[in-house]
């Protein structure tokens, strides 16, 4: 399974969110820096799109890990929740395209 760690404690609003998300997922240089992009650059982790580093199989699972989790809830909690609730969202997408989620979540 591929790991991808985001540092919680860097993490103290929706720019540095994104910032963090860009070096950990490898999001292109032209990369906005909105969710809505943030989602479409990990909705398609199985295609050759260009839109992340990772590439996963068909069967593989991303695994995201928020280290400092506790610290990014304290600063930026409602950063927090959208990214669990894009990631669901994330989830069903890849579900209707008829593929096995690709994206789990974990707080540390």
């Amino acid at each position: 399974m591929a790991t991808v760690e985001l540092n919680g404690a860097a993490i103290v609003d929706t720019e540095s969110f994104h910032t963090e998300s860009a070096r950990a997922f490898g999001f292109p240089d032209s990369y906005p820096h909105t969710m809505d992009s943030w989602v479409d650059c990990l909705s398609y982790l199985r295609d050759e799109d260009g839109m992340s580093s990772i590439r996963l199989g068909p069967d593989e699972t991303l695994h995201i890990v928020v280290l400092h989790s506790d610290a990014m809830r304290e600063r930026a909690e409602d950063v927090l929740e959208e990214m669990a609730f894009c990631i669901i969202g994330i989830n069903e997408r890849y579900e209707d395209y008829g593929e096995k989620p690709a994206l789990e979540l974990e707080l540390r």
